[in-house]
């Protein structure tokens, strides 16, 4: 039953994510604020919900495992994972301004992460923690991130196509709006109490669950855009999609979290960093190659994907 909930959770984060997006970019466009704008932040935010909705919850549960896993996790899911798929579904072609500029950000901020999340190896103690000061520092930088991708986007010289953001009714658009955000709350929450109860259940820790089930659930909206652009030959949107999440969960959720409480993490959990942290320098020759993402680079990343949770399985039984 906790899996039926657990999937029924995660199907409520994800069309409740959607209807938010729909609606918020409605009374966005009402007020006549940028498409580009829109898409930087409420459709940003739209598909990075169910991670931000899910961390939180598992923050304010005292769920340290929840909360380090599904961002970490998830961003593997995202590089690995979905972009591989994407890749295998149809190869992407790849530009050079996010080969040697928006991949090495994603890097950059991994990095960041990572300085704050592994501090205990200076000292040699068990574990770490990402402190509340922490917390509202990445949460500085991904202001800072947020303001130059807007000022960019609306001072810079590149062409956007035009938006296809329907205009909807007032009154739609505020219950779209109020009842997508009620439903990724009331998603989040479920979706998190049943992880953690099966979790304690098969004698498995919360980190693993985050790292895997919770992961791949609340990366769902992210695997469907980027298919869906794949498949369009929108290769630009299946490729930020994947990093603006990135950058977005390291920065945003991961902030979010440990400014509500400190979030501790065990040293057995500095290898899942270092992972992520190799996925993303992995894309740098990967995309340089060909200058596109090809269906047998795609099936490598996908292999990785197989192998790191094989990984953490053995991890977890040994």
């Amino acid at each position: 039953m906790n899996f039926v909930l657990l999937i029924f959770g995660f199907a409520i984060l994800v069309k409740g994510a959607d209807f938010f997006v729909e609606g918020s970019s409605s009374i966005a466009k009402r007020f006549n604020i940028p498409s580009m704008v829109i898409g930087l932040t409420l459709v940003a935010f739209g598909t990075s919900a169910p991670e931000l909705a899910v961390s939180v919850s598992g923050s304010l549960k005292g769920s340290n495992g929840i909360v380090f896993g599904n961002v970490v996790g998830s961003n593997i899911v995202n590089v690995l994972l979905i972009l591989g798929i994407s890749a295998l579904i149809s190869p992407i072609n790849i530009r050079l301004k996010t080969i040697f500029k928006e991949v090495p950000f994603v890097i950059l901020t991994t990095v960041a992460m990572m300085v704050m999340a592994m501090d205990s190896l200076l000292d040699g103690s068990d574990g770490s923690v990402i402190l509340r000061t922490e917390g509202f520092l990445l949460l500085l930088f991904f202001a800072i991130y947020l303001y130059s991708m807007i000022e960019i986007s609306i001072l810079g010289k590149e062409e956007y196509p035009e938006d296809d953001i329907k205009l909807l009714g007032v009154g739609k658009s505020v219950l779209f709006t109020l009842g997508g955000l009620g439903a990724v709350i009331f998603g989040a929450d479920l979706a998190v109490k049943h992880a953690i109860s099966i979790a304690e259940s098969l004698g498995l820790s919360e980190t693993l669950i985050g790292l895997t089930v919770v992961a791949v659930g609340t990366s769902l909206p992210e695997l469907i855009t980027s298919v869906v652009a794949s498949r369009k030959g929108e290769n630009d949107i299946a490729v930020g999609n994947i990093i603006g999440s990135n950058i977005f969960n390291a920065l945003f959720v991961l902030g979010i979290s440990s400014a509500i409480a400190p979030v501790t993490i065990a040293r057995e959990n500095f290898v899942d960093i270092w992972i992520l942290l190799a996925s993303a320098v992995l894309l740098i020759p990967l995309m340089y190659t060909g200058k596109r993402l090809s269906r047998a680079e795609g099936g490598i990343m996908v292999l990785g994907y197989v192998v790191y949770t094989a990984f953490l399985v053995f991890r977890t039984v040994s």
